[in-house]
């Protein structure tokens, strides 16, 4: 009899990121860069979903350094690869990652480069120019990205450079357990950063729930400890115990995050990785959109038939016409 059991959408997800493997193979040799050293839970979730994948596919990692401690100097054995972290930071609005990849693309001409789930987003059209000559430049450059218009900038602007359609490696994660029952109804997640929406509807203080942020979900004494950590990786001295000590201490950060959704039956989320956590913890969300589009188009594409998830459409930016049958290509398991 025919096993006619349905496969669950975040099990195709995560599928989808072994795509990779075609330019990474199992046992490759990388240095991966511009891990992140903050207390941004969703950077700290796709950290967590790279490493993992390098641990499933056998990736050996020789090198690792974040923004605070990459040396310029530092010399990269031609048989590596250079992997560099994905996430939202792609464009003209965190200017320290975009520095760091864009000088690693210029150093490294002979490497294979390979830059993970990003969204694109420029505010300024000399700044999109002024990347796309650099990554001109290179010869063996590989960019993914997580939605469709950051397909469309970077296969209309990048030239030369290998662009595929995959979700953020958080997705590796799948699938999280909860580690209780839920107590309260709804927790109202929403961000009060340079990406919130201009919606003030979804901050108003009389909603039902309970309010926190990235930011606000750890107290002040776990974020010091965040900040001397980057500030010893800085000064460039026992980076590799300090690189340690930052790793242990991020599994706690996440798992703070996963005790804390939990606790709740509900989630209204303006973070992408509010609504990504909730998916990989099988938890009932409403995605809110941010102020450039980010999350509509990732719900859009990845995570719109995920049975848990649900987009405000009321908050939702308009997504530019795409080829969808096309992209369907381009992005099958």
């Amino acid at each position: 009899m025919p096993n006619l059991q349905r496969t669950h959408r975040m099990d195709e997800l995560k599928k989808k990121l072994e795509q990779i493997l075609e330019i990474m193979p199992p046992e490759s040799k990388i240095y991966y860069i511009d891990y992140p050293v903050h207390s941004n839970c969703g950077d700290l979730l796709i950290m967590k979903g790279t490493e993992a994948f390098f641990k499933d596919y056998r990736i050996k990692v020789a090198e690792r350094y974040s923004v605070h401690d990459f040396n310029e100097q530092t010399v990269i054995p031609k048989d590596h690869i250079i992997v560099l972290h994905g996430g939202g930071n792609f464009g003209d609005l965190y200017e320290a990652h975009q520095r760091l990849r864009e000088n690693i693309i210029r150093k490294y001409p002979e490497h294979r480069i390979i830059i993970l789930p990003q969204t694109i987003f420029f505010k300024e059209e000399t700044a999109l120019r002024k990347t796309a000559e650099v990554f001109s430049q290179h010869s063996d450059l590989h960019l993914f990205v997580r939605d469709e218009p950051s397909y469309q900038i970077a296969t209309e602007n990048f030239k030369g450079c290998h662009v595929s359609l995959i979700p953020d490696m958080a997705h590796q994660l799948w699938p999280i357990e909860r580690n209780s029952s839920p107590r309260k109804e709804r927790l109202n997640f929403y961000r009060t950063d340079i990406e919130k929406a201009a919606e003030p509807s979804h901050m108003a203080a009389d909603q039902q729930g309970d309010f926190l942020d990235w930011p606000t979900l750890y107290n002040r004494y776990e974020r010091k400890l965040v900040y001397w950590l980057g500030l010893g990786l800085r000064k460039g001295r026992g980076r590799r115990l300090l690189q340690k000590i930052w790793m242990n201490y991020s599994d706690y950060l996440v798992n703070k995050a996963i005790r804390c959704f939990s606790e709740y039956e509900m989630i209204h989320s303006s973070r992408l990785h509010g609504h990504i956590l909730s998916c990989l913890m099988a938890k009932p969300n409403l995605l809110i959109d941010n102020s450039y589009g980010k999350n509509s188009g990732y719900y859009r594409i990845w995570t719109h038939q995920v049975n848990t998830a649900t987009l405000d459409l009321s908050s939702a930016k308009k997504s530019p016409k795409i080829d969808h049958n096309y992209m369907e290509s381009t992005v099958s398991v």
